[in-house]
């Protein structure tokens, strides 16, 4: 959750984050580079997760109440995407642009995978493996279609920043085609099993372990092939550096093979790694993980906020509230700061939401209220 907030502060706030992607080798610096990178970890592990804690509540409940809880929070969480989410992006109350991105993901997913509880988990869990390892098969036919591929098939695998129109002056905003999100939520309920008492923390280590470095040969051997994977093939640069950069600069829209076998295979890794750590560690992180939608939903809301201050402190006026390049009111084109600042604004994001977190951390022990468990 932390570093995800990097990225969006990086968004509003970064000099070029409306003219230039900052993995563009032509024009990043290593800093700026990896400061979009390691944020790749966060929504797969989101997702990835989430198929975990779907198994675990699977213990808990029938497979009927498992499969309506599902659909029904998925549901929840697409019209939070669509009606608070977007808003906080955009702060347009004309809701010009819907934006369709990692809670819409999550909340199809959720609705495909309600669908899906019914079958055996190993079903389950091949299933994810096949839609993870082979979805990439439908990017040769896109791409023989020059990309024209109707609507529905871009919500399911190819569209990226694809404009959808509903009505007049109004789009849908497509970031996350939904198909590979729902192979690594698939995965994860699969995989959930392991973290029943049915096995054993030094069993349950091996098959992470395992499990992860096993994703991470395979992302390492068909990125040097070079040639499925990932359809953004790597290229040797003008110093060797950057030949590497170019290596692990992957595909998240959508996710490539290459790009889930890194994240996801790392996730696990690490998930091996903290089942050692006792569960008072890391307190101070561990509060915003423990309310992580309450958290997602105020962290935009915020920067944004913060967007808006600044915006009026550095001169702007109305003439000036919607740019040409980003659907995000009162952030100019040419707005915003060196990473320095965008480093201190993070920060100050992060102390400003701990409290809040805390507090409703505790609320939410404390008060056991139906409503509670939709943020």
């Amino acid at each position: 959750m932390i570093i995800m907030a990097l990225d969006h502060v990086r968004d509003y706030f970064h000099e070029s984050a409306s003219l230039d992607s900052p993995t563009n080798l032509q024009t990043t610096t290593p800093i700026l580079f990896f400061t979009r990178w390691i944020t790749h970890f966060c929504a797969p592990t989101f997702v990835f997760l989430a198929g975990i804690s779907a198994f675990l509540m699977s213990q808990k409940k029938t497979k009927k109440d498992l499969s309506r809880f599902l659909i029904k929070r998925g549901f929840w969480l697409i019209c939070v995407e669509i009606i608070i989410v977007t808003l906080g992006w955009t702060f347009d109350p004309l809701y010009h642009v819907l934006i369709l991105q990692v809670i819409w993901a999550i909340g199809i997913s959720m609705v495909i995978l309600g669908l899906l509880v019914w079958l055996p988990s190993n079903a389950i869990l091949i299933f994810g493996i096949l839609v993870i390892g082979f979805h990439n098969l439908l990017d040769y036919g896109e791409i023989s279609r020059n990309g024209q591929v109707g609507i529905l098939w871009d919500i399911i695998h190819h569209g990226f920043f694809e404009a959808i129109p509903f009505a007049p002056g109004h789009i849908f905003l497509l970031l996350y085609a939904f198909l590979p999100w729902t192979g690594i939520m698939m995965f994860g309920y699969g995989l959930g099993k392991i973290f029943t008492a049915d096995f054993t923390p030094g069993r349950r280590r091996k098959i992470l372990y395992i499990t992860g470095s096993t994703f991470f040969l395979i992302f390492f051997i068909l990125r040097s092939y070079n040639h499925y994977g990932d359809p953004q093939h790597w290229n040797l640069q003008r110093t060797q550096f950057y030949s590497w950069l170019s290596f692990i600069n992957l595909s998240k829209y959508p996710p490539s093979l290459d790009y889930i076998a890194l994240t996801v295979g790392t996730a696990m890794i690490v998930l091996g790694w903290l089942d050692r750590i006792r569960k008072d560690s890391f307190s101070f992180v561990r509060v915003f993980g423990r309310v992580p939608f309450f958290f997602y939903i105020l962290h935009i809301y915020l920067i944004h906020t913060l967007t808006v201050i600044l915006f009026y402190l550095q001169g702007y006026s109305s003439k000036d509230i919607a740019p040409q390049r980003v659907p995000f009111l009162f952030r100019p084109d040419h707005f915003g700061f060196g990473l320095p600042v965008v480093y201190i604004l993070w920060m100050a994001v992060i102390m400003i939401l701990y409290p809040l977190c805390q507090w409703y951390d505790n609320y939410k022990t404390t008060h056991k209220k139906w409503w509670l468990s939709y943020i």
